[in-house]
């Protein structure tokens, strides 16, 4: 008996997402050109979905056709279960869906600091979150130095939160002072800069904007043509990356993560190998970056432990098999993070890594045991 494949539904109007991210039997519940009952149903959160889908279900529901579905599925979502909160905390989920869940949820602390903590979250999010959260929330804030340095409106906004502590504010603009970062129309920022280089003191020299070392790129010719992809990119001559190179040494902190997040792939090649641990964490998060970009710093056994971290530990970079095959070959990968991804191998694989003298001894030894079981004679009973 054959059947037909699987199709996703449109996305309701307005909607940035598809419902690709369902199982192929649930997106009926999110289709608007399924019946109205079966929307409800996942509206009024009773249809069997995993937290992280739940969410993304409710966030689709709220662009539906239905008025009745769409105030069913904020009021469901503004109310949200505690089964589904940990998709929450959840990296795979979709900046639009995390960001409208802050903005919904952001009076009640327990579910604004999963949400606040997710890297996926949107900046601009949490930044709106910082005019007035409570003083928890505001020193998990704080606390994210990358955040800080990567979206000024984070500062702007804590710096204005009656909530936020003094003591709060004085150490974030101390920091981002400290890293370059300078906010004109900020007063707490103009007093971090007299207590940090003192009243007399000139500051050191700021080094190149990210928007200036962006143009050099883009004048050079490696910005991508329209329509091109960042990994077909032609590379810059020699002469003039090693120009860049020494320009983008000179960059502040603030300065590098501004272009480690809006760069393209040959700012991000430069900066992957940054000594700061924020500037390459900032590339490897960048939006931008493509899949091979992945793979070589899966493949790099120099690779900063938080750039490998983050790639292991998401979703989306291991669904890419060579991704996690790079990644069983370097000796930094942890041995527990190296088990769990060798039970997803074909058998040619992992007959491979058995047989690999690159890959750590104690992967290599696991990966023969679980090739000897498999070719195991099975026993059958004597009769």
């Amino acid at each position: 008996m054959s059947t037909a494949p699987q199709t996703t539904p449109a996305a309701p109007g307005g909607c940035p997402l598809t419902a690709d991210f369902l199982p192929p039997n649930m997106r009926k519940h999110v289709d608007p050109a399924a019946p109205a009952p079966l929307r409800m149903m996942a509206a009024k959160a009773l249809v069997p979905l995993a937290p992280a889908d739940m969410l993304g279900a409710l966030f689709m529901l709220t662009f539906d056709p239905d008025a009745g579905v769409r105030e069913t599925a904020a009021k469901t979502a503004a109310a949200l279960p505690d089964r589904f909160s940990a998709g929450l905390r959840d990296e795979g989920v979709s900046a639009p869906v995390l960001g409208w869940f802050l903005s919904l949820l952001s009076a009640k602390d327990v579910y604004a600091e999963m949400l606040v903590l997710n890297p996926t979250t949107p900046d601009e999010a949490v930044a709106e979150v910082a005019r007035g959260c409570s003083a928890k929330i505001a020193e998990i804030i704080g606390q994210n130095q990358l955040r800080v340095l990567r979206h000024e409106n984070i500062i702007r906004n804590l710096c204005t939160n009656p909530n936020a502590s003094p003591a709060l504010i004085d150490n974030v603009c101390d920091f981002a002072v400290r890293s370059g970062m300078a906010i004109a129309d900020v007063p707490q920022m103009q007093a971090a800069r007299v207590r940090v280089f003192g009243p007399a003191a000139v500051p050191p020299e700021p080094g190149p904007t990210a928007e200036e070392i962006l143009k050099e790129f883009s004048d050079d010719g490696a910005k991508d043509a329209p329509g091109q992809e960042e990994e077909e990119a032609a590379p810059m001559p020699e002469g003039k990356k090693l120009s860049l190179t020494q320009r983008v040494m000179k960059m502040s902190i603030a300065q590098k993560i501004k272009l480690a997040t809006l760069g393209n792939k040959e700012a991000r090649s430069l900066l992957i190998r940054d000594t700061n641990k924020l500037v390459c964490t900032a590339v490897i998060r960048s939006p931008r970056i493509t899949d091979g970009e992945v793979l070589n710093s899966a493949s790099n056994k120099a690779v900063n432990e938080e750039v490998l971290r983050i790639i292991y530990n998401s979703r989306e970079f291991t669904k890419n098999y060579k991704i996690k095959m790079a990644l069983l070959k370097n000796p930094k990968l942890p041995l527990s993070v190296g088990m769990k991804f060798l039970n997803t191998l074909r058998e040619n694989d992992l007959k491979e890594l058995s047989r690999d003298k690159n890959v750590p001894s104690a992967l290599q030894g696991v990966a023969k045991k679980m090739i000897e079981k498999k070719n195991e004679p099975k026993k059958t009973d004597d009769k």
